[in-house]
């Protein structure tokens, strides 16, 4: 019975390979992007590395949108040179 949690265990990190943690702010997400459309420009990644670098950076668009989108949000609410308190999630 040992057995049944081993495979989970070892899938876990399969899966965390699969999809890549956001970055840790909106700079370093753009950084990241920077050097990857470089990359991908150059023509010199394989199909499968194309592919997927593809893929990470629609993640990191699609942070970095976000990203921005809340303090866009953030902004509006600015009244009187003041923030108010902003409950929306990132």
């Amino acid at each position: 019975m040992p057995k049944t949690p081993s495979p989970p265990a070892a899938a876990a990190p399969d899966s965390a390979a699969a999809s890549p943690a956001n970055p840790a702010s909106y700079e370093a997400a753009l950084q990241e992007l920077e050097v990857l459309i470089a990359q991908l420009e150059s023509g010199q990644l394989p199909l499968a590395q194309l592919a997927s670098g593809y893929q990470r950076g629609a993640q990191l668009l699609a942070f970095c949108r976000s990203q921005l989108d809340a303090v866009e949000n953030q902004i509006k609410q600015l009244d009187e040179g003041q923030i108010k308190p902003w409950t929306g999630a990132a």
